[in-house]
Protein backbone atom coordinates (compact mmCIF):
# COMPACT_ATOMS: atom_id res chain seq x y z
CA UNK A 1 0.00 0.00 0.00
CA UNK A 2 1.13 3.52 -1.32
CA UNK A 3 -0.35 5.65 1.58
CA UNK A 4 -1.55 5.45 5.21
CA UNK A 5 -5.69 4.40 5.31
CA UNK A 6 -7.33 6.90 7.34
CA UNK A 7 -9.86 5.48 10.30
CA UNK A 8 -13.34 5.47 9.50
CA UNK A 9 -14.07 6.06 13.24
CA UNK A 10 -11.76 9.02 13.75
CA UNK A 11 -13.58 10.47 10.15
CA UNK A 12 -17.03 9.71 11.56
CA UNK A 13 -16.16 11.65 15.17
CA UNK A 14 -14.44 14.62 13.28
CA UNK A 15 -17.87 15.26 11.15
CA UNK A 16 -19.77 14.47 14.44
CA UNK A 17 -18.47 17.12 15.52
CA UNK A 18 -18.56 18.90 12.45
CA UNK A 19 -20.74 22.55 12.78
CA UNK A 20 -23.26 21.57 10.35
CA UNK A 21 -23.41 17.87 11.68
CA UNK A 22 -26.78 18.86 13.49
CA UNK A 23 -27.97 19.06 10.14
CA UNK A 24 -26.91 15.48 9.00
CA UNK A 25 -29.50 12.75 9.35
CA UNK A 26 -26.85 10.09 7.68
CA UNK A 27 -23.45 9.75 7.14
CA UNK A 28 -22.41 7.10 4.43
CA UNK A 29 -19.35 6.02 3.28
CA UNK A 30 -17.42 4.63 0.65
CA UNK A 31 -14.16 2.07 0.57
CA UNK A 32 -13.11 0.89 -2.85
CA UNK A 33 -10.36 -1.42 -3.08
CA UNK A 34 -8.14 -3.23 -5.56
CA UNK A 35 -10.00 -6.87 -6.48
CA UNK A 36 -8.37 -9.46 -8.35
CA UNK A 37 -10.70 -9.84 -11.00
CA UNK A 38 -10.06 -7.16 -13.61
CA UNK A 39 -12.43 -4.42 -14.49
CA UNK A 40 -13.03 -5.05 -18.12
CA UNK A 41 -14.49 -8.69 -17.27
CA UNK A 42 -16.30 -7.15 -14.40
CA UNK A 43 -18.09 -4.37 -16.54
CA UNK A 44 -17.95 -5.35 -20.08
CA UNK A 45 -17.89 -9.83 -19.65
CA UNK A 46 -14.24 -9.53 -21.54
CA UNK A 47 -12.21 -13.03 -20.70
CA UNK A 48 -8.78 -13.76 -20.47
CA UNK A 49 -7.02 -11.08 -18.76
CA UNK A 50 -5.44 -12.96 -16.07
CA UNK A 51 -6.22 -11.89 -12.21
CA UNK A 52 -4.79 -8.38 -11.20
CA UNK A 53 -1.99 -8.81 -9.01
CA UNK A 54 -1.61 -4.79 -8.34
CA UNK A 55 -2.72 -1.48 -9.62
CA UNK A 56 -0.95 1.86 -10.71
CA UNK A 57 -3.52 4.96 -9.08
CA UNK A 58 -3.09 8.13 -9.00
CA UNK A 59 -5.74 11.03 -9.59
CA UNK A 60 -5.88 14.64 -10.59
CA UNK A 61 -5.88 16.68 -6.73
CA UNK A 62 -6.78 19.67 -7.71
CA UNK A 63 -9.98 18.85 -9.64
CA UNK A 64 -10.98 16.10 -6.19
CA UNK A 65 -10.79 19.53 -4.26
CA UNK A 66 -12.97 21.03 -6.90
CA UNK A 67 -15.42 18.08 -6.62
CA UNK A 68 -15.74 17.94 -2.89
CA UNK A 69 -16.47 21.89 -2.96
CA UNK A 70 -19.19 20.88 -5.58
CA UNK A 71 -20.59 18.01 -3.71
CA UNK A 72 -21.55 20.43 -0.80
CA UNK A 73 -23.49 22.58 -3.03
CA UNK A 74 -25.72 19.66 -3.79
CA UNK A 75 -29.03 20.01 -1.75
CA UNK A 76 -28.91 18.28 1.60
CA UNK A 77 -25.34 17.67 1.40
CA UNK A 78 -23.14 19.03 4.62
CA UNK A 79 -20.21 17.02 4.40
CA UNK A 80 -17.87 15.60 2.30
CA UNK A 81 -14.46 14.20 3.07
CA UNK A 82 -12.48 12.01 0.79
CA UNK A 83 -8.97 10.24 0.74
CA UNK A 84 -7.47 8.92 -2.43
CA UNK A 85 -4.69 6.52 -1.98
CA UNK A 86 -1.95 6.40 -4.76
CA UNK A 87 0.92 4.60 -6.23
CA UNK A 88 1.41 0.67 -6.45
CA UNK A 89 -1.60 -0.69 -4.24
CA UNK A 90 -1.66 -4.50 -3.98
CA UNK A 91 -5.24 -6.62 -4.09
CA UNK A 92 -7.17 -5.65 -0.86
CA UNK A 93 -5.35 -2.13 -0.76
CA UNK A 94 -7.80 0.37 -0.21
CA UNK A 95 -7.81 3.14 -3.39
CA UNK A 96 -10.12 5.04 -2.27
CA UNK A 97 -12.42 6.48 1.09
CA UNK A 98 -15.61 8.94 0.77
CA UNK A 99 -18.12 10.15 3.43
CA UNK A 100 -21.03 12.00 2.79
CA UNK A 101 -23.47 13.71 5.58
CA UNK A 102 -26.75 14.74 4.22
CA UNK A 103 -29.90 15.42 5.91
CA UNK A 104 -31.97 12.57 4.58
CA UNK A 105 -31.16 8.75 3.54
CA UNK A 106 -31.97 9.28 -0.32
CA UNK A 107 -30.45 12.54 -0.50
CA UNK A 108 -27.06 10.84 1.17
CA UNK A 109 -26.77 7.58 -0.74
CA UNK A 110 -27.52 9.74 -4.39
CA UNK A 111 -24.74 11.91 -3.28
CA UNK A 112 -22.14 9.38 -2.84
CA UNK A 113 -22.86 7.74 -5.79
CA UNK A 114 -22.91 10.74 -7.74
CA UNK A 115 -19.28 11.95 -6.47
CA UNK A 116 -17.78 8.17 -6.63
CA UNK A 117 -19.11 7.86 -10.12
CA UNK A 118 -17.25 11.02 -11.09
CA UNK A 119 -14.00 10.35 -9.26
CA UNK A 120 -13.58 7.26 -11.07
CA UNK A 121 -14.71 8.57 -14.21
CA UNK A 122 -13.08 12.06 -14.20
CA UNK A 123 -10.25 12.10 -11.74
CA UNK A 124 -8.29 8.81 -11.33
CA UNK A 125 -6.10 7.01 -13.33
CA UNK A 126 -6.02 2.94 -12.45
CA UNK A 127 -4.15 0.76 -14.42
CA UNK A 128 -3.85 -2.81 -13.96
CA UNK A 129 -0.76 -4.88 -13.66
CA UNK A 130 -1.92 -8.35 -14.14
CA UNK A 131 -0.20 -11.85 -12.48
Amino acid sequence: MAKQEPSIDQWLAEAKADPKAAQCGMFLTHNGVVRVTPKAQVREGVEGLGEVAQVEFSYDAAGLEAAVNEALTWDGVYYVRVWLNEGTCSVGDSLMYVLIGADIRPRCIDALQKLVGKIKSELVVEKEIYA
